[in-house]
């Protein structure tokens, strides 16, 4: 992306902001971490309705009573994806009596791809805990607005299966009450997950 030397002008300007706007893209992409305090926390989450993998409605009020840990990605996923599955599916193994409060979450952000039984099946490769949601694409850019989920579609070929998703990469806590606990980052070890969650499950 290297064009010509900057002449005279407003180069340095439009060269500002453009550092300006990447730095923004960087900090949404992976999640927002800076972004969450405590002032915020009633914007994290929200209503939604989505399906299972067994043609079940699942809204946001489903397991009122339990912590949902909830987590945003797609069944093509060549690696985050999968691997963040079986950390929580680890953790889980791990967390003890404290297990049976959380319920993992996992929503697609492909929903082209991505049916409710498709994604249903996919999560429960990992663990039986996990259910696995979708909806339409109108459904799902509600549900990943709600919980500030960047995602988008990378082309990666000419045929209409040929894309990846772009998405950011964080597990949520939502308490039993439906309010935001904490953002969990998706991609430590599995006992930095357990640790994480055994303090702040209760």
């Amino acid at each position: 992306m290297k064009g010509p030397a900057p002449g005279p002008g407003p180069r340095p300007a439009r060269g500002y902001a453009l550092v300006g706007v990447l730095l923004a893209l960087l900090l949404f992409a992976t999640g927002g971490f800076l972004w969450f305090s405590g002032r915020q926390e009633a914007a994290v989450g929200g209503p939604f309705t989505l399906v299972d993998g067994q043609g079940r409605t699942v809204t946001n009020r489903t397991f009122r009573g339990k912590y949902m840990l909830v987590y945003f990605g797609y069944t093509h996923c060549p690696d985050v994806c999968p691997t963040t599955l079986s950390d929580i599916a680890a953790a889980l193994g791990k967390l003890g009596p404290k297990a049976a409060l959380v319920v993992p979450v996992f929503i697609t952000v492909d929903p082209a791809r991505d049916t409710p039984a498709v994604v249903g099946h996919y999560a429960a490769l990992f663990s039986p805990r996990i259910v696995g949601l979708s909806g339409s694409a109108a459904q799902i850019a509600k549900v990943a607005g709600e919980y500030h989920v960047y995602y988008a579609r990378h082309v990666t070929g000419p045929g209409p299966d040929d894309y990846s998703m772009d998405h950011s990469s964080v597990l949520y806590l939502m308490g039993p009450n439906g309010r935001f606990v904490a953002p969990i980052p998706a991609e430590g070890s599995v006992r930095s997950l357990t640790d994480s969650l055994a303090r702040l499950v209760s």
